[in-house]
């Protein structure tokens, strides 16, 4: 009777230890932060640098090149959408789109890229953009000044994996976001690529406490990597009103089973 009893107390003790060994401490959260704090600034420094190449271009009415530059400099910011929308009101600004606003497209609030977008794709033209273009340059480097003196809330940086897939999920594969452009699959792209960053950097802790889901995450970006891939030109993306209704169709699933999965990260690593 007594070995029973030690034998279980032994295995209860052993089962103890190895919870105690899997759980995720909140210092175990400081260094995957830390570097994604490292990441986003690099992405913040690279949004800087080609929003003021861009920028220039449409003041220099250089219609083809602001068009060339519209999607890959937007790609820095949909990387990093997560924190650029703890500032809100940057956030109106750089990324609204003409919904937003009572008069839509002739709506004097209605600023940043997709202003600027209209006014490239739709009137094929850089009249009258020179003071949107002086607003995005000067929020951009205003977020790049926020951006540096934050402190990344794990929550939120843990979060931001999920919510930049639900936001394709959910708005940008209807191509409602990029519709005067239809450069939907670079903003795609980008945000596969922020997700992917956030989820690399916790893959330790994930692995930690389930490798399976781990490796099926894993499955997952490369099943949408791989289909994303399908539509790449040799500079860029083709146009998302290419795309027929079935290619269109063809994301969502994987997309929202992605979106679904990274949705439990919170959770998993004690971030309610």
């Amino acid at each position: 009777m007594k070995m029973k009893k030690s034998l279980v107390s032994l295995s209860l003790t052993l089962v103890l230890c190895t919870v105690a060994q899997a759980a995720v401490e909140p210092l175990d959260l400081v260094k995957p932060v830390a570097d994604y704090k490292i990441y986003v600034s690099k992405e913040v420094n690279g949004l800087v640098a080609q929003t003021q190449a861009f920028t220039d271009a449409v003041k220099a009415g250089d219609l083809a090149k602001a068009k060339a530059l519209y999607a890959p400099t937007r790609a820095h910011y949909e990387r990093i959408e997560p924190i650029a929308e703890l500032f809100s009101d940057l956030d109106s600004a750089i990324d609204s789109r003409a919904d937003d606003h009572e008069k839509r497209e002739r709506d004097s609030a209605f600023v940043g890229f997709h202003r600027i977008e209209y006014g490239l794709f739709s009137e094929n033209s850089t009249k009258d953009l020179a003071p949107v273009a002086d607003k995005l340059m000067h929020d951009v480097i205003d977020l790049q000044r926020r951006v540096s003196t934050l402190v990344f809330p794990p929550s939120k940086v843990v979060g931001g994996a999920a919510a930049l897939m639900e936001e394709v999920a959910a708005t940008k594969i209807s191509g409602e976001e990029d519709r005067y452009s239809h450069t939907d699959l670079w903003d795609f792209q980008a945000n596969v690529d922020g997700a992917q960053k956030i989820v690399q950097l916790l893959d330790p802790l994930i692995r930690r406490q389930d490798a399976e889901f781990a490796e099926k995450i894993s499955t997952n970006f490369a099943t949408v990597d791989n289909i994303l891939a399908k539509y790449r030109t040799q500079n860029g993306f083709e146009p998302y009103d290419k795309l027929s209704a079935n290619d269109r169709r063809a994301l969502v699933g994987p997309v929202q089973t992605l979106a679904e999965d990274l949705s439990r990260l919170r959770g998993m690593l004690g971030l309610k």
